[in-house]
């Protein structure tokens, strides 16, 4: 539980009277652009820096005890590893430090890097690295798991192996929280979304509830030749992108935005018309000036 949150930096406000509670078996997407908060807000849950007010409750318990008895995992995108040691050496150092924690052999293979226990750390590609941080974060047994970028230098299969072994943790009803720019993994893997932007949060709730607090429709469409200045102009479209002879058209009013783009560009073909994306609205809720709380729909 989070309560009441405000960390400043100078005259930086990074995290400005935050409140946010996860139940447990959630798993959660925490979201927003460069300088939302973020990052402050995990190292805050983490006990990593002290709030200049408000309170952390993980548990019953401070980020200090639930870190130290194992409660919390976390997966840091920064997290240092010793270059000498073997990825077996590095999991086995981290689990003799709590008194109950998973067999380093299973953690390895939730982590995917039974292959790798022999390997030394400097030797490891970017991608094996944050799945040996993955391990590390595994290792305690933790009832809270806390990831950041969780899949950064990973590629694209590397990021399902790793989603894949995420659903066997969370199948046991452990709660966890993710921080990600892949608006695609919350999308997929998450109940519960969290928007923040400057410090505060703008909107929580489910993928679909979201989502629907941004009204309009994107409109997709191959249109030979069509220029984006041309597109832009058309009556209610907020936001225009261009690949090649494909179009996506955000609009505020879908119905009128499409007759005026038949009657410029009757040469525009293989037509569809959705509902806003996340990363739709993730763009709409998280620009802007407007920087009060958003409604929780959980």
């Amino acid at each position: 539980m989070l309560t009441g949150l405000r960390k400043t930096y100078g005259d930086v406000r990074a995290v400005d009277g935050l409140d946010l509670v996860i139940a447990p078996g959630e798993v959660v997407a925490l979201l927003g652009p460069n300088g939302a908060g973020k990052s402050t807000t995990v190292d805050m849950l983490l006990g990593l820096t002290r709030p200049d007010a408000g309170n952390v409750t993980i548990f019953g318990s401070s980020p200090h005890d639930a870190v130290a008895t194992g409660a919390i995992g976390a997966m840091l995108q920064g997290g240092a590893l010793l270059d000498d040691a073997t990825v077996g050496e590095t999991v086995g150092m981290v689990a003799s430090l709590h008194r109950k924690p998973m067999p380093v052999a299973e953690a390895l293979r939730r982590s995917g890097i039974s292959d790798l226990v022999a390997r030394r750390c400097n030797k490891l590609s970017g991608g094996q690295k944050q799945r040996v941080r993955f391990a590390v974060a595994l290792v305690s047994d933790p009832d809270l798991l806390v990831l950041d970028e969780p899949t950064a230098a990973m590629d694209v299969q590397s990021r399902r192996d790793f989603w894949k072994s995420m659903h066997g943790f969370t199948s046991t009803g452990r709660t966890v929280l993710f921080a990600t720019h892949y608006l695609e993994e919350a999308e997929n893997y998450a109940d519960r979304v969290v928007l923040m932007r400057a410090g505060r949060i703008v909107a929580d709730g489910s993928v679909a509830e979201v989502t629907s607090l941004v009204s309009g429709r994107v409109i997709r469409a191959a249109v030979p030749g069509a220029a984006e200045a041309a597109l832009a102009v058309l009556p209610a479209v907020t936001e225009v992108e261009v690949r090649a002879a494909k179009v996506a058209i955000s609009s505020r009013d879908s119905d009128t935005t499409l007759r005026a783009l038949l009657a410029t560009f009757p040469q525009a073909h293989d037509i569809e018309v959705t509902a806003v994306g996340l990363e739709g609205a993730f763009l709409s809720l998280t620009t802007g000036a407007d920087t009060r709380n958003g409604a929780d729909l959980s």
